[in-house]
């Protein structure tokens, strides 16, 4: 922390790639199945992601031929890129359209997807470096603060999650700083490290018997007189059964998925080292931390609790490291001014998905136009547990073998993947509605200061 000009806020080995790598690289062989890729399955997976794999182990373990098809290396996307914090919460206070009735079934549902996650990961016995730790919620204002005091009832009757407000005196018991109006703590959630869950999930998959396949980039999907086929960058492969699960990385494969996914890059920073004692200062209960800004910040110790990691958005449509980490930096030291001289270690970013309600969703595509093709998209930047949980139950209504619909199926809601207006996967809105949420932040603390 000391020895170098306070001005530099890049360490000597500075890395663009994710901190998460360190640990797992991300080799493009790593994973692949030997053999040639197959001209037949019966199943084709779209995404090597946790929803992929997901999808993949639960059909591989019933019997089924499954291909996992990755246009990078395996697990390339934001699966090995994300902050690695979990929790049974979904966000869907905000979407008026929904009845109280469809936003309680979520809420349990995703409750049910944490308990599944938390034993998931303990049967498989995977070396997450998962931590119960619980979460802190930021209140960016006071009329934040309310609005996260109405979201406590609900989420322990529904998702008990251990939900309960603290002002911002007791605030400073779990973060060491002066920044948010208190907030809300959540223990019913934790962190793991997104690298190594991969990498065991992964190697699941594999051991269940799934062909994976890195570096083959999907093509069109065609309807044949008897199932489907599949365009690859290699050779077509046909199935009577495609899942897309790529999420943030849904490319022109599919324009029909395309045009209703949302691309959105989301940029996290990691510090130097620096020492365990200095982080169990900062985070004295070594929660997780998130904040209630239209444009939030999330944050949280390392898993070894040597470094701060920290993400939020900072670049739309050109994608630059270094800005980016100048960004973050800079909001790093506005929760905590104390960290003044330390270094950045790496700056990285990966694409989260938005739908246009702002909802997971799985469901047969099309079911008259391309029968059999399935999604489960839309992580919405909360995608460790809910995609993991989602490509499972994508699985099994593929396979017909679900007991009963999801709540995020569009069968049990009614809900169908909208299309963004105007909208043919280039992001061209962005930049304009990143300043315009910036804006409104800004305004929430101008109120509360000017009292407004």
């Amino acid at each position: 922390m000391t020895g170098h000009n306070p001005a530099d806020i890049f360490a000597a080995d500075f890395k663009t790639d994710p901190y998460w790598w360190d640990d797992v690289p991300r080799d493009m062989a790593a994973g692949m199945s030997l053999d040639e890729l197959p001209t037949r399955a019966d199943v084709v997976v779209i995404g090597s992601g946790y929803a992929g794999l997901h999808a993949a182990i639960t059909l591989a373990r019933d019997g089924t031929d499954v291909v996992v098809l990755e246009a990078e290396a395996l697990g390339f996307g934001a699966s090995s890129r994300n902050g690695g914090m979990v929790s049974g919460g979904v966000n869907v206070g905000k979407h008026a359209t929904i009845s109280d009735a469809s936003i309680d079934r979520l809420l349990v549902e995703a409750s049910d997807s944490y308990a599944w996650f938390e034993s998931f990961i303990r049967d498989e016995r995977i070396d997450a470096v998962y931590q119960r730790c619980g979460r802190f919620v930021g209140a960016h204002s006071a009329k934040a603060w309310d609005w996260l005091s109405g979201q406590v009832d609900p989420l322990n009757e529904l998702a008990d999650s251990g939900a309960r407000m603290v002002s911002p005196a007791e605030a400073r018991d779990h973060l060491a700083s002066d920044y948010y109006r208190g907030g809300m703590i959540v223990d019913r959630s934790g962190g793991v490290h997104p690298g190594k869950l991969h990498k065991g999930v992964l190697e699941l998959a594999a051991s269940a018997g799934a062909k994976l396949f890195g570096g083959v980039q999907a093509g069109p999907i065609r309807k044949l007189a008897q199932g489907l086929e599949i365009v690859t960058s290699k050779h077509a492969i046909q199935a009577e059964t495609v899942i897309i699960a790529t999420n943030g990385y849904t490319g022109q494969f599919s324009p029909w998925h395309q045009k209703r996914v949302v691309p959105v890059p989301s940029y996290q920073i990691a510090t130097e080292e620096l020492g365990e004692a200095v982080v169990k200062a900062l985070f004295p209960t070594l929660r997780m931390v998130a904040d209630t800004k239209r444009l939030l910040s999330y944050f949280r110790p390392s898993p070894d609790r040597k470094r701060v990691l920290l993400g939020g958005r900072a670049r739309y449509l050109r994608h630059d490291p270094v800005a980016g980490a100048r960004l973050l930096h800079s909001r790093l030291l506005q929760v905590f001014p104390q960290l003044q001289g330390v270094q950045l270690s790496h700056c990285w970013f990966g694409n989260v998905s938005y739908l246009r309600d702002g909802i997971p969703h799985i469901d047969e595509s099309r079911p008259a136009e391309m029968p059999g093709v399935y999604h489960a998209l839309g992580c919405h930047g909360s995608g460790v547990v809910m995609m993991s949980w989602l490509g499972h139950r994508t699985a099994l209504k593929a396979a017909g073998k679900a007991n009963s619909e999801s709540a995020f199926s569009g069968t049990a809601s009614g809900r169908r993947l909208q299309t963004f207006p105007a909208y043919r996967g280039l992001p061209w809105f962005l930049p304009a509605i990143g300043q315009y949420y910036r804006f409104r932040d800004w305004l929430d603390q101008k109120r509360d200061y000017s009292g407004g």
